[in-house]
């Protein structure tokens, strides 16, 4: 298979590659290699981590997955690794390389499931034509924001942050906001641009004014700050929920919350 590689791909993964492409194939359990990733979008840079797919045998799945620190070992100057079970997915092997350091994310994946993605692969070698085959069944869509279960939640977590806030438990007031900017607020703003809604990953360049938006819910230490930021937190989710004028709203909760905001803001 003729590869094409994306010319924002760096050279040092661009090296991986080739490697790998000559490694792998003299494993026989190993069907295919593919990348995911920021390899797809073309917008990779030096400091890009690489995602790649290896696609087994299915009846040697398990032991591949056994084996799979030995062969990262074989695909570059192998410094560490773990595995991804933090990231819902004891498949991942999560790896560190040397001479340049570079991050690679090895997935490694039963012919049988590689129709379950969340997007579409770049296979850049195959044993036959039954990985690319698989990957004709089912669709890889990137997983959307879900306005309904995020409304559901939504005022909880910011009541949750409040009364951390007026407890003084200022850490744990901060680690609530930031888990609204990264499940909330950024995949909702960089859904509206077409942007991948993973997290807050590259919002200062899918969407600049709604980053320096976003600046304004990163708080110091202090009670009054948190509070400052949990409610800018709230008017942004009520602006990007404008997206969705279908959504019913909850009115007795949002309006219960704010007055409890605003009990904590006279404590403080």
């Amino acid at each position: 298979m003729e590869n094409s590689y994306p010319e924002t791909l760096p050279k040092p993964a661009r090296a991986f590659i080739d490697n790998a492409l000559q490694v792998l194939p003299a494993d026989p359990r190993i069907l295919a290699l593919a990348a995911a990733g920021s390899y797809l979008t073309g917008n990779m840079d030096q400091f890009s981590d690489l995602d790649l797919i290896i696609v087994t045998e299915p009846q040697y799945q398990e032991e591949v997955l056994r084996d799979r620190l030995a062969i990262a070992r074989k695909l570059g100057a192998y410094l560490a690794g773990f595995t991804g079970e933090h990231v819902g997915d004891s498949r991942v092997l999560i790896t560190l390389y040397d001479s340049p350091l570079l991050h690679v994310d090895l997935k490694f994946v039963s012919l049988v499931d590689a129709h379950v993605r969340v997007e579409e692969p770049a296979l850049l070698w195959q044993r036959d034509e039954r990985a690319s085959a698989a990957l004709t069944h089912g669709l890889g869509p990137y997983p959307q924001p879900n306005i309904h279960w995020i409304d559901d939640r939504f005022w909880i977590w910011i009541h949750y942050g409040a009364s951390k806030i007026g407890r003084g438990e200022i850490f744990e007031a901060i680690d609530m906001i930031n888990y609204i900017r990264s499940t909330v607020l950024g995949p909702l703003a960089l859904r509206r641009v077409g942007a991948r809604p993973q997290g807050v990953r590259r919002m200062e360049l899918a969407d600049p004014d709604f980053a320096m938006a976003l600046q304004k819910t990163i708080p110091t230490y202090s009670k009054g700050d948190c509070l400052r930021a949990l409610r800018v937190s709230a008017t942004l989710y009520q602006q990007l929920r404008k997206d969705f004028p279908n959504l019913v709203r909850n009115l007795d909760v949002e309006q219960a919350v704010f007055a409890h905001m605003e009990e904590i803001e006279d404590l403080v």
